[in-house]
């Protein structure tokens, strides 16, 4: 089974590093997208040919007995026993994409020696020895199909095996070797035929028993906190052309307790060819703006701040004593009370992405309540906010992280129940709420990032990043570990 287990590791890092984002014809559009270039192939095959070679030196191989008619001396009796190899080579691979079926595995030129012992037992007469085998000239061409399941899970199957070795070299030596070589070549043969019929079985099971359950274990569905998860799921089979292997995810936001869909759908991505990295990241504005609608439609887009969250050296405080230095009739109607502050948002915050900027503007309500000896809230005014902000994005590991820069605010007095003031005045309250006590606060969730859907071991290096219209580019190469 180890030539088989090597040929899983293989396509399992070819996998590995695709299967996380990009869109197949035909199929609805994705939120994210990655394609994998013939480096990254080159990469996963240098991985899995590494542990091949080790693998095999471990490989089992059955006894084989037989008789052969020598002529005048009838049948001989043989057996081959003990075999281990001592020796392998693959010095020549290539992985090869097959446009709009799968990949292709070609190995060339493979050689094992092998060590073992002899038998043969004519009459009366045994004897035995030891022998040293070359399998020379092995040849292995196994096709894979990609595709997708109901449940938006990668599906992989064999779709052709062939294998060859084009000669035995066996030397025998010890006892009457000369009554084994009498018949060395027709052994040579049969064990030729054995083994060059174990290999294609033992990829098309590997494939199905091995392979197949580890693409399983790709995450359709990755949680983010109590209220959302992200869909990862395919949103139709890889896509194969003659240069690229492209894999398409959902991307989407979705509220655990409640699913809706959202109500927009993401843009059609179309990612530059370039394939100086191993796997390039398409990720739509999408993701990012359906993660906004996710919270902002569960509630969750609310936030209180209270005096005792303000810094101690900060002149402003959240009470009708000073706040009434600014609305004087707040401080009549109110006196000598605590505030509340309920910051909101109406709407979906929406985030942009053109070349080389991603903004986020956000409308932002803030409703302002005095806390009255009771601990209940009365109304006091509900200020508008117009807000732009600027996004960093990077990657970290395996997320995607960012945060956000304040770059203007506009305020706009909506309702008032303590008579009419220039909100002018509070502009310099409101903004060290929001850059101090609030953005902080958001930075540190982007800080956390949203996890890319990636195979275990599976580290990402060399990252570059680029934003285009509506989606980020990331590239990178790969690192199994």
């Amino acid at each position: 089974m180890a030539l088989a287990y090597t040929l899983t590791v293989a396509y399992t890092l070819t996998l590995a590093c695709s299967l996380a984002l990009l869109g197949a014809a035909g199929a609805a559009d994705p939120g994210l997208v990655v394609r994998i270039t013939q480096k990254g192939l080159d990469y996963a095959r240098q991985q899995g040919i590494s542990v091949l070679q080790q693998r095999l030196s471990t490989l089992h191989l059955p006894d084989y007995s037989g008789s052969y008619d020598v002529g005048i001396l009838g049948d001989v009796k043989y057996h081959i026993n003990s075999m281990t190899i001592t020796n392998f080579q693959l010095p020549s691979s290539q992985v090869t994409l097959l446009p709009n079926v799968g990949l292709k595995l070609s190995i060339s030129g493979a050689y094992i020696e092998i060590h073992g012992k002899w038998g043969v037992r004519y009459l009366f007469v045994s004897t035995d020895g030891d022998f040293e085998l070359k399998v020379l000239g092995i040849s292995i061409s196994v096709g894979l199909s990609l595709g997708s399941d109901g449940s938006g899970r990668p599906t992989i199957s064999a779709s052709g095996c062939s294998a060859h070795i084009s000669d035995m070299d066996v030397h025998f030596s010890g006892g009457l070797d000369w009554l084994i070589n009498l018949f060395d070549d027709a052994i040579a043969s049969s064990l030729k035929d054995n083994l060059q019929n174990q290999i294609c079985p033992l990829v098309v099971d590997s494939v199905k028993n091995q392979l197949e359950p580890v693409l399983r274990t790709l995450p359709v569905t990755a949680k983010i906190d109590d209220v959302a998860d992200i869909d990862y799921s395919l949103t139709g089979p890889p896509f194969v052309t003659a240069e690229n292997l492209d894999v398409p995810l959902k991307g989407e936001f979705f509220e655990r307790a409640h699913r809706s869909p959202p109500p927009f759908s993401p843009h059609p991505l179309s990612v530059p060819d370039d394939h100086s990295l191993m796997v390039y990241f398409a990720v739509s504005d999408y993701l990012f703006n359906t993660a906004g609608f996710v919270y902002q439609s569960a509630g969750k887009l609310v936030f209180n701040l209270t005096d005792d969250m303000i810094p101690k050296d900060f002149p402003v405080r959240l009470n009708t004593s000073s706040f009434g230095k600014m609305i004087p009739q707040l401080s009549k109607m109110y006196p000598d009370m605590l505030m509340k502050l309920q910051i909101s948002s109406p709407s979906a915050p929406s985030l942009a992405m053109e070349p080389g900027n991603v903004t986020i503007s956000p409308v932002v309500d803030i409703q302002a309540y005095a806390i009255l000896p009771n601990s209940s809230l009365a109304p006091l005014f509900l200020l508008n906010l117009s807000t732009n902000a600027v996004a960093k994005v990077g990657v970290n590991s395996s997320r995607i992280v960012g945060y956000l820069e304040l770059s203007s605010i506009k305020i706009s007095l909506e309702e008032s129940s303590v008579g009419p003031f220039p909100v002018d005045l509070l502009s310099y309250a409101v903004n060290f709420y929001l850059s101090h006590i609030l953005l902080p606060r958001v930075n540190e969730i982007f800080r956390n990032g949203y996890p890319l859907p990636l195979l275990d071991h599976i580290q990402l290096s060399n990252v570059m990043l680029k934003i285009d219209e509506h989606y980020i580019l990331l590239g990178a190469d790969v690192k199994y570990e």
